[in-house]
């Protein structure tokens, strides 16, 4: 079983018997075998024949719709939980602000520790920037101490932003080519090459994260961290925290100073409001929720610059790379992947949840 992406504008999905069949306009095709697809993740404009659809509802075949610029436009889901006593409990956790900050706490401290973790990787490695990087682990390491004593939620989250604000400020000293552009974080529409790698990246990120809570039955909209409101994955938001740093931070990185990727690889593009393919946000999206960054990079913005087709591809491949890397994973004390350590995560919070477990605690890397 596979993850698969199928990158096209004018690409159409069609059924040959019990096969899905990619056709490209230049007449080219691509036949994907059901039995062998987990999840399809399309980019771009891919049309779907009613025949093909009807075969991914039959295999269901989770499949993820994503625009040229890598915003999150829907998706097919086929995990929602039958489990209503399971979402009773979360609902009561919900309802209990005493757990549910307990909780929060934790996926803070995890997110902020990491964030720490990918910074002392960056002193290791810029001597030159060692005042700045030091004066920065040390701010974070006062915001975390405040954040694991606070007993507000809002303030939690307020620390949270102060950590990610004092973060992003060092996050530069990481990246050695000097076309590689960051000053702060900026996103609908990103402003930068490196804001548009790590948007694309916490997309893919995002929507690993949702699957794992939708196998385990799991309501995606019943966090404890981020707040509440109508249609918002809260809970996806609340546990792909612990992720960004030592997934989508450092698979960027390595991206720009392994030179992978080329300027080429990017393309400046208009966004208006009006538009279908590059529209301007003038809210949070789905897929980056790093929403206490505001600053004048959450502006309104004409112009942005997104990854060309090629460019996506590599960061991809190298996203697909980490997530199948070997880790330890110290509560079972083995080396897995981080596809599967993000399962073990979201079970983890499940058994919280259900009361077999008293804390949860948030994976942590080093």
């Amino acid at each position: 079983m596979s993850e698969i992406y199928i990158l096209s504008d004018y690409g159409k999905l069609s059924k040959k018997d019990e096969t899905i069949v990619f056709s490209q306009p230049d007449g080219t095709s691509t036949i994907l075998f059901p039995f062998k697809t987990e999840h399809l993740v399309l980019v771009g404009k891919v049309s779907i024949s009613a025949d093909a659809l009807r075969l991914l509802t039959k295999y269901k075949i989770g499949t993820t719709f994503l625009s040229s610029n890598g915003r999150f436009n829907g998706k097919l889901s086929f995990g929602d939980g039958k489990n209503i006593f399971l979402r009773q409990k979360q609902f009561r956790i919900l309802d209990n602000p005493q757990k549910s900050l307990e909780i929060a706490k934790s996926i803070v401290s995890g997110k902020i520790r990491n964030e720490i973790s990918f910074m002392q990787r960056i002193k290791r490695k810029n001597s030159n920037e060692n005042e700045a990087v030091e004066n920065a682990i040390s701010s974070v390491k006062n915001t975390l101490s405040n954040a694991e004593k606070t007993d507000d939620i809002e303030k939690l989250r307020g620390y949270e932003g102060l950590a990610a604000r004092k973060y992003f400020e060092v996050f530069k000293f990481n990246l050695q080519d000097e076309w590689a552009e960051f000053k702060t974080r900026s996103k609908n529409p990103p402003r930068t090459n490196v804001n548009a790698v790590l948007s694309f990246l916490y997309t893919l990120l995002m929507y690993r994260v949702e699957s794992a809570i939708e196998s385990q039955g799991l309501d995606s909209c019943c966090g404890n961290l981020h707040a509440v409101n109508y249609g918002k994955t809260a809970l996806v938001f609340d546990l792909m925290e612990e992720f960004r740093s030592p997934v989508c931070d450092s698979v960027c990185c390595s991206l720009f100073n392994l030179g992978t990727l080329k300027s080429e690889d990017f393309e400046k593009k208009e966004f208006s409001a009006e538009s279908e393919d590059y529209p301007l946000e003038l809210e949070q999206g789905k897929g980056d929720s790093d929403s206490n960054l505001g600053d004048e990079e959450n502006s309104p913005a004409k112009y942005g610059i997104l990854l060309t087709k090629a460019g996506i591809k590599k960061v991809i491949s190298a996203f697909e790379a980490k997530m199948n890397s070997l880790i330890l994973y110290s509560p079972t004390a083995q080396k897995i992947s981080y596809t599967k350590i993000i399962y073990q995560q979201v079970q983890h919070y499940k058994r919280v949840i259900c009361g077999e477990e008293t804390e949860y605690k948030a994976y942590y890397f080093k």
